[in-house]
């Protein structure tokens, strides 16, 4: 999963470098020579860095306007100044910020609304904007963001929801009440980033063992090896590999 802040490079396998200006290179922390993942070229923007986290400014453009203002008409300007702390607009695509406490009122006036209707939702994932040893290691940082996608079949629009919690406290509501499709998704970012939804009806891993330790896509859940059955032989982790040009 991707956010508004990545940037692809050139340079691949430079390694998770930090160059001046707040940008850093690469993943998995590797330096030098080992990533054959096909990340190795990514080139990020590190928070506080070159790019900060900003608002866009109004008037987004195209229908972005009209459905924010109808959601703003819908929820009250109070409730929304309080549940929505910036609007990004970028890359054709609108992305609401929005704080965990009004999550289920802002969803439930999208999906109700007339002049909204954003029927269904179609995803909902995780990311974990963690960079190992790096500076968002700090505690109390909200680096686990939950992402939804939600589609108005009606009027044929898309938009985004962000919400970002922290690991000390990684708890958002469901909002399977709200949308059914969201059961199994909710279940999926669990899983694989230990974001706890209250109020889901049953919320259990979907793609580790019950008993399994950790949420492997954290970005500071250790990397492994994949064992292959041809002469004992392991596919290594993506860091302790050798790179090829």
């Amino acid at each position: 999963m991707t956010g508004p802040g990545d940037r692809s490079g050139t340079d691949a396998g430079q390694g998770a470098t930090a160059p001046s200006g707040g940008f850093r290179k690469g993943a998995f922390g590797v330096s030098g020579s080992g990533d054959t993942s096909g990340f190795g070229g990514l080139v990020r923007v590190e928070p506080g860095g070159a790019v900060a986290l900003h608002s866009t400014d109004r008037p987004y453009g195209g229908w972005f306007d009209e459905v924010t203002d109808a959601l703003i008409e819908a929820v009250g300007e109070a409730t929304y100044a309080a549940a929505v702390s910036r609007v990004l607009v970028d890359r054709g695509e609108i992305t609401y910020f929005v704080a965990r406490e009004h999550l289920l009122t802002l969803v439930q006036a999208l999906r109700d609304d007339d002049a909204l209707r954003f029927e269904l939702c179609s995803s909902v994932s995780g990311v974990d904007y963690e960079g190992s040893g790096g500076p968002a290691a700090t505690p109390g940082r909200p680096r686990l963001h939950v992402v939804y996608h939600l589609t108005s079949m009606t009027y044929r629009r898309r938009i985004r929801l962000e919400v970002a919690v922290t690991v000390e406290d990684p708890h958002v509501p469901s909002v399977a009440s709200v949308y059914p499709t969201a059961d199994w998704h909710e279940r999926e970012t669990y899983d694989m980033f230990g974001v706890v939804f209250d109020g889901h009806p049953a919320l259990t891993r979907i793609l580790m063992p019950d008993d399994w330790d950790g949420h492997p896509q954290r970005k500071d859940y250790p990397l492994g090896g994949v064992p292959v059955e041809y002469h004992g032989a392991t596919v290594p982790p993506p860091d302790t590999r050798r790179s090829y040009r």
